[in-house]
C-alpha cells in the first residue's frame, strides 16, 4: 500500500509548483523564441518541470536563473536536432504562429524576437547565437548572466550577441506601424478574394516573396514565389478562396489573418511591410501548426499547474 506523502514533502512540492508557475511564462517565451515551435517549446517547459521536481532545491540560490539555464540548454539541444529534421521538410519551413491576444510579449520583458518573420531569419543563427540573442534582446539578461547560463566568457558572449545582431539587421527592413500593418493585411486579403491582381500588385514591392508552409500538402507551393506579378497571381488562386472566410487575429505580437472554410481554420497568413509596400508573405497551411496556434490561445487563460496546457 503506497504511503501518503508527509506534510513536509507536500509543502515542499507545493513550494516547487509555486516557483515554477511564477516563471513558467518566461520559460515558454525563451523556448518558443529559440525553437519557433509551440509544441516543441511546450515539451521543453514540461521537461524543465520534471527536472525541477528532481532537483535538490535547498541548494538553489536563484530559482529563476536555474530554471532559465535549464530551459536554454534544453532548447539548444532541441534546436540542433530540429535542424536535422527540417532538412527533410517538404517546401519552406515556417515557425508556428502563437496566439498573443492575451499576452503580446509572451512573458518577455521586451517584445523583441517574436515576430514570425524575425523568427524565420533567426533560423540562420547558430543555436548558441540564438540563445544569447533571445536572452539579451527579449528578456534583458545581463551579459554576465548570459555568460553564466551558456558557460562562456563574458567577452565571448558580447561577441556572440553582437554577431547575432549584425546577422539579423542585415536581413531586416524598417517596418510600418501596427495600424498600417493591419490595414495592409485587410486590403490584401480582400483584393486576393476578389481576384483583383492589379490591386495586389499596387500593394507589393517589386521584389516581393511568398513562402508557403504545408510540408508537401497538395495545392501548397513547395518553393518560394518571387516577384510582384507572380506573387499577385498566386495570391488570387480561386480554389483557395472559394467559400473562404477570414478574420484578423493577434499572432506573435502583431496582426495575422486566419482563413477558414466551413467554419474550420485552414490557413494562417501574415505579411512583412515597409513604407514601400508588402515585401514578404508567410502562409502557414500545415494542419499541425494551425492546431498549435489554436491550442496556444488557452495558454494565457490558465495558470493552473505545470502539467496543464498553459505556459
Amino acid at each position: 500500500m503506497p504511503l501518503e506523502p508527509s506534510p513536509r514533502s507536500r509543502d515542499d512540492l507545493d513550494a516547487a509548483v509555486s516557483v515554477f508557475v511564477q516563471h513558467r511564462r518566461r520559460l515558454f517565451g525563451i523556448a518558443y523564441r529559440m525553437l519557433g515551435s509551440v509544441v516543441e517549446a511546450e515539451d521543453v517547459v514540461q521537461e524543465v518541470w520534471l527536472r525541477w521536481q528532481l532537483t535538490d532545491r535547498s541548494v538553489v540560490a536563484n530559482p529563476a536563473a536555474f530554471l532559465s539555464s535549464i530551459t536554454t540548454h534544453l532548447a539548444i539541444n532541441v534546436t540542433q536536432s530540429a535542424r536535422v529534421r527540417r532538412e527533410t521538410y517538404v517546401g519552406p519551413w515556417l515557425p508556428e504562429p502563437v496566439d498573443t491576444s492575451s499576452d503580446p510579449e509572451v512573458g518577455a520583458q521586451r517584445a523583441e524576437a517574436l515576430e514570425l518573420a524575425l523568427l524565420l531569419v533567426m533560423e540562420k543563427l547558430t543555436p548558441t547565437e540564438r540563445a544569447a540573442y533571445v536572452l539579451r534582446e527579449a528578456f534583458d539578461y545581463s551579459y554576465a548572466e548570459i555568460a553564466g547560463i551558456l558557460e562562456l566568457s563574458l567577452v565571448n558572449v558580447r561577441k556572440i550577441v553582437s554577431r547575432a545582431r549584425k546577422h539579423l539587421s542585415d536581413e531586416q527592413r524598417e517596418s510600418v506601424d501596427a495600424a498600417e500593418h493591419r490595414r495592409l493585411l485587410t486590403v490584401f486579403v480582400s483584393a486576393a478574394q476578389t481576384g483583383d491582381v492589379a490591386a495586389l500588385e499596387a500593394l507589393l514591392t517589386p521584389d516581393a516573396v511568398s513562402l508557403s508552409d504545408g510540408n508537401g500538402m497538395r495545392g501548397c507551393a513547395r518553393v518560394p514565389v518571387l516577384g510582384r506579378e507572380r506573387v499577385a497571381r498566386l495570391s488570387t488562386y480561386r480554389p483557395f478562396w472559394r467559400g473562404a472566410e477570414f478574420t484578423l487575429v493577434d499572432a506573435n505580437g502583431g496582426a495575422g489573418v486566419m482563413v477558414s472554410k466551413d467554419g474550420r481554420p485552414v490557413t494562417f497568413m501574415t505579411a512583412s511591410a515597409s513604407k514601400a509596400g508588402i515585401f514578404q508573405l508567410l502562409w502557414v497551411m500545415s494542419p499541425s501548426k494551425i492546431a498549435a496556434f489554436l491550442g496556444s490561445r488557452s495558454r494565457f487563460e490558465t495558470a493552473s499547474g505545470p502539467a496543464s496546457d498553459g505556459v
